[in-house]
C-alpha cells in the first residue's frame, strides 16, 4: 500500500522535494530528499529501552556513500563492493552529528540511529547539504524527543566577491570560500568552513547570510511535520510494583539531598585555590565526589544509591559553578582571564633524520608533527561518488591513550582521529605551493603527546612548523585555537572565552575552532552544547580567535621565521620540467620499455602528467641528473648542422645507422661514410663503434641523414685526409681497406685510408 506524501518548494533556483511513506516503512521515520537529481534517503530508529551503564546520550549517525549513486563500479580488480566508510563518509557523518546532537534530550539513554544513504548523485548538487535536510526531516516526524527542525546550506563566493548559495561543484572550484552552516531559524548550531584567507568580517557576513537563506528548507520541513503523524511507538509500559515506586521516590529524595550539598560546597572546593594543571583539576573534581559520597554515607545511604546520586548530580553541578564564575566574576578554574591563552612553546629541532618536524605546546596540549616528502606518483588515489581524484597532501592525526594518561589498546584511527586530521589538513591546504612549483607528495603525521583541549589546533600549529622545517615553501604560517562559551540555560547571559580546556567544555559551551594566517581564516569547525548561537556570539568568537591566533603566530615565528631554503639531506630530490605532450609516448616507449629502462638504470621514480610535466625523483643526485638528461635527449628536436658522438647500432648494404640520442638514430649513406670510396659499410665500421657525425638534413618524414666526421678523438686526421691525395693509408699498404677499430685508425697490412683518390 502506497501512502506516499510529497512536499515541494523552490529553494535558491532549484526544486527541493521531500517524500515519505513509501520507503523503509519499518523504521521510526524515513524520508527521501531530492535537490536537482541528487537523492538522499534518511532513516531514524530509536531503541525501545534505555541502555544501562552509560553516562551519555547514545546517538549514532551513519553516512553511507553508494557508488551506484554516480554510476560507478569500484576500480579495484578484486573488491567491487563498498568496504569500510571512506574518510569523506566519516567526515560527512560527523558533520551531521554535530548539527543534530545539541537538540536532543541528553538525559535519554535510548540508542538513536540516523542512517543517511546517498541514492543518486547528479555531480552538480552536493549531497552533504541534502543529507542534513534529510536527517532533519526524518527526525522531525520520528516521534523522538528532538527540538528541531534544522536546515543546512553551503555558501561560496564568486570572483566579484558575491555570495553564492548552494554552489554547484563547478562554482565551488572558482570560490575562495567553502562554508557550511546548519541551524534553526534564529541560531547557528554547526559551522564547517575552508577558506583562502578570508577576513573575519566577510566570514561573519557569509554565516549570517547562509542562516537567512536556509529558511525555505526549514519551512518545508515544518510543513512536513504538520501533516505527517509520527509512527506510534510499540514500547511497553509495565505497571510498576510498590517496591519499584518506593525505590524511585527514594532516588529522587537522595538526588535532592545531593544537590543541596553540591550547591553549598562545589564553589568552595573548585575555587578555593588555583588549579594550574589538568591533574590538579581532576583531583578537585574527585574531591567533590568523595566528599559528597562521605556526606551521603553519614546520612545512612547505601553504596549503590550513593553512586547513583553522584553520577546524576556531581558533573552537572560542577559545570554550573564553572559557568557561573565566568559569567559573574570572569573567573576561570586555572586562574586565567577569559581572553588569556595558556603558555605557548614551539620548536623545530626535535628529530635528527626526518624530512621535517615540529613540536607545539599550548599548556598541557602537546603535538609533534612529522613531514615526509615523496615522489608525485605516491599521491593518494581517492575513489568515491564524486569520481576519482588524487591527493598530494595528506594529514594524519593520532591520539594514543597515553596522551591523556590512560591505558587502553590502540585500535587504529577513530572517527575523531580522522576528523581532527582532516581539519588540520583543510587549514593548511590554502598555503601549500602548487604542484608545478613543488612537485612532491607531502604526508604530515601529527602525534598527540599530551591532550588537554583542542589538540587538533595544536596539530595545525605543529604541522606548520614541520612543513617550514622540511623546506616546503608554504606561503604563510597557519595557526589555530579553540574559542569557548559560558552561558546560562536560556542564553540570556553569555561570555566568549579564549583557549578552552577540560572542564570548560561542558553544558552551555561551544568548541569554536578557527585557523588562519595573519591575513585571514583558512578553516572553521564549530560544535556547541547549546541550542544554537546568535550572530553576536559568532562575531565575538571570530574576533577573539583572530587576536589569539596573532599571539600564537608570533611564538611560532620565533621558532622558525620562514621555510628553510634547503630540503633535508635525507629527503628525495625532484627535478621537474615540461616536455611537448606529443612526445610523452616516446619517453614511455612501447609497453613502458623506455621509461622502465631509465628508472632501472638511474634508480629514480618518474612521473609524467598529461600536460607534459615530468617529475624525476631520486635520492642520488647523479642518477637523477642522468635520468633528466636522458629524457630531455629523447624529446629533443634535432637540427641540421648539429654534431654528435654516437654508436653504430646497425649496418646495411647502403649505409650505417648511428644512435644520436636514446632511441633516436640517423643514417650515414655509404657515400658519406669514409673520406674515400668504399665498397660496403662493413668494410669501414663495426656495430658498436663510437663515431662523430653531423646532421645534414631532416627530411619531411623525420628521417635524419648524416655525414661521418670520424672518431671523436681523431676528427682532425679525418679533416686532413679530406684535403689531400690518399695513398697507402696510415702506416699500411697501398691496397687500402683500412677501418676504424677501438676508436683509432687501424694499421698494418690492412692499411688505413687508401684508394688513391682525392675527396
Amino acid at each position: 500500500m502506497n501512502n506516499e506524501q510529497v512536499f515541494i518548494t523552490e529553494w535558491l533556483g532549484r526544486t527541493l522535494t521531500i517524500k515519505t511513506g513509501k520507503l523503509a516503512k519499518q523504521a521510526d521515520a524515513a524520508v527521501t530528499v531530492q535537490y536537482g537529481d541528487t537523492v538522499v534517503l534518511a532513516t531514524v530508529v530509536e531503541a525501545k529501552t534505555e541502555r544501562e551503564g552509560i553516562d551519555y546520550f547514545p546517538l549514532m549517525v551513519d553516512f553511507e556513500e553508494k557508488l551506484y549513486a554516480a554510476g560507478i563500479i569500484k576500480g579495484s580488480r578484486w573488491i567491487k563492493r563498498e568496504g569500510r566508510p571512506t574518510d569523506e563518509s566519516v567526515l560527512s557523518g560527523r558533520m551531521i552529528d554535530r548539527a543534530l546532537r545539541p537538540l536532543f534530550d541528553d538525559s535519554s539513554r535510548k540508542d538513536v540511529q540516523v542512517v543517511v544513504t546517498i541514492l543518486s548523485a547528479d555531480q552538480e548538487n552536493d549531497h552533504d547539504i541534502v543529507a542534513i535536510i534529510a536527517a532533519s526531516a526524518a527526525l522531525s516526524i520520528s516521534g523522538v524527543k528532538w527540538a528541531g527542525p534544522i536546515g543546512g546550506i553551503r555558501v561560496g563566493r564568486d570572483k566579484e566577491g558575491k555570495f553564492v548559495f548552494n554552489p554547484t561543484y563547478a562554482e565551488r572550484l572558482e570560490s575562495d570560500l567553502d562554508l557550511i552552516v546548519a541551524g534553526t531559524v534564529e541560531k547557528s548550531i554547526m559551522i564547517e568552513a575552508g577558506a583562502k584567507e578570508v577576513n573575519e568580517n566577510d566570514m561573519y557576513e557569509a554565516i549570517v547570510a547562509g542562516q537567512k537563506e536556509m529558511q525555505a528548507a526549514i519551512a518545508l520541513i515544518h510543513e512536513l511535520k504538520s501533516q505527517v503523524m509520527p509512527k506510534e511507538k510499540t514500547e511497553k509500559t509495565e505497571r510498576k510494583s510498590e517496591d519499584e515506586l518506593k525505590s524511585i521516590a527514594e532516588k529522587k529524595k537522595i538526588i535532592e539531598v545531593a544537590e543541596v550539598w553540591l550547591k553549598d560546597n562545589v564553589n568552595k572546593i573548585l575555587f578555593d585555590k588555583t588549579y594550574y594543571t589538568k591533574g590538579e583539576r581532576k583531583l578537585a573534581v574527585a574531591e567533590i565526589k568523595n566528599q559528597l559520597d562521605a556526606y551521603l554515607f553519614e546520612k545512612g545511604i547505601g553504596k549503590d544509591l550513593r553512586s547513583y546520586a553522584i553520577a546524576r548530580t556531581a558533573e552537572a553541578a560542577i559545570d554550573f559553578e564553572i559557568t557561573n564564575e565566568i559569567l559573574k566574576n570572569d573567573r576561570r578554574v586555572d586562574g586565567r582571564g577569559i581572553k588569556e591563552i595558556r603558555n605557548l612553546e614551539a620548536d623545530v629541532n626535535v628529530l635528527p633524520r626526518n624530512h621535517g618536524a615540529g613540536l607545539f605546546s599550548r599548556g598541557e596540549t602537546q603535538v609533534m608533527s612529522i613531514v615526509t616528502l615523496g615522489a608525485a606518483g605516491l599521491a593518494q588515489t581517492l575513489e568515491g561518488i564524486e569520481g576519482t581524484s588524487e591527493k598530494r597532501y595528506m594529514h594524519h592525526y593520532n591520539f594514543p591513550s597515553f596522551s591523556v594518561g590512560e591505558a587502553k589498546p590502540n585500535r587504529g584511527p577513530s572517527r575523531r582521529d580522522i576528523g581532527h586530521g582532516a581539519l588540520a589538513e583543510k587549514a593548511l591546504e590554502p598555503v601549500l605551493p602548487i604542484k608545478e612549483d613543488f612537485p612532491y607528495t607531502i604526508r604530515v603525521v601529527s602525534e598527540t603527546l599530551g591532550s588537554n583541549g583542542s589538540s587538533s589546533m595544536g596539530a595545525t600549529c605543529a604541522s606548520t612548523l614541520a612543513l617550514m622545517h622540511a623546506g616546503v615553501p608554504i606561503k604563510k604560517a597557519v595557526a589555530g585555537l579553540a574559542i569557548g562559551l559560558a552561558s546560562n540555560d536560556d542564553m540570556s547571559e553569555w561570555k566568549v572565552i579564549t583557549d578552552i580546556q577540560d572542564l570548560e567544555d561542558g553544558k552551555g559551551g561551544m568548541d569554536f575552532k578557527v585557523t588562519g594566517t595573519a591575513d585571514g581564516i583558512t578553516a572553521i569547525q564549530l560544535d556547541t552544547k547549546t541550542n544554537g548561537l546568535v550572530p553576536e556570539i559568532i562575531k565575538e568568537a571570530l574576533a577573539q580567535a583572530r587576536a589569539g591566533r596573532m599571539q600564537i603566530l608570533e611564538v611560532m615565528k620565533e621558532a622558525i621565521p620562514e621555510p628553510n631554503k634547503e630540503l633535508s639531506p635525507y629527503a628525495p630530490r625532484i627535478t621537474s620540467f615540461h616536455i611537448n605532450p606529443d612526445k610523452i609516448r616516446e619517453v614511455i616507449g612501447t609497453g613502458g620499455k623506455v621509461i622502465n629502462e631509465i628508472i632501472a638504470a638511474c634508480d629514480v621514480q618518474i612521473d609524467i602528467d598529461d600536460d607534459g610535466l615530468v617529475m624525476v625523483c631520486g635520492t642520488n643526485a647523479e642518477g637523477a641528473e642522468k635520468a633528466v638528461n636522458w629524457i630531455k635527449d629523447i624529446v629533443r628536436e634535432l637540427q641540421a648542422g648539429e654534431i654528435f658522438d654516437g654508436k653504430v647500432v646497425r649496418i646495411l648494404d647502403f649505409g650505417a645507422f648511428v644512435e644520436l640520442l636514446p632511441g633516436r638514430d640517423g643514417m650515414v649513406h655509404v657515400s658519406k661514410l669514409a673520406p674515400y670510396r668504399i665498397g660496403k659499410p662493413s668494410d669501414f665500421v663495426n656495430v658498436g663503434d663510437i663515431v662523430r657525425v653531423k646532421i645534414d638534413e631532416i627530411d619531411d618524414q623525420g628521417r635524419v641523414n648524416l655525414t661521418m666526421l670520424g672518431l671523436p678523438e681523431n676528427e682532425h686526421l679525418w679533416k686532413e685526409e679530406k684535403g689531400k691525395q690518399v695513398g697507402g693509408g696510415f702506416g699500411g699498404s697501398s691496397n687500402g681497406g683500412g677501418r676504424f677499430n677501438d676508436r683509432r685508425p687501424s694499421g698494418g697490412s690492412r692499411g688505413g685510408f687508401g684508394g688513391g683518390q682525392r675527396r
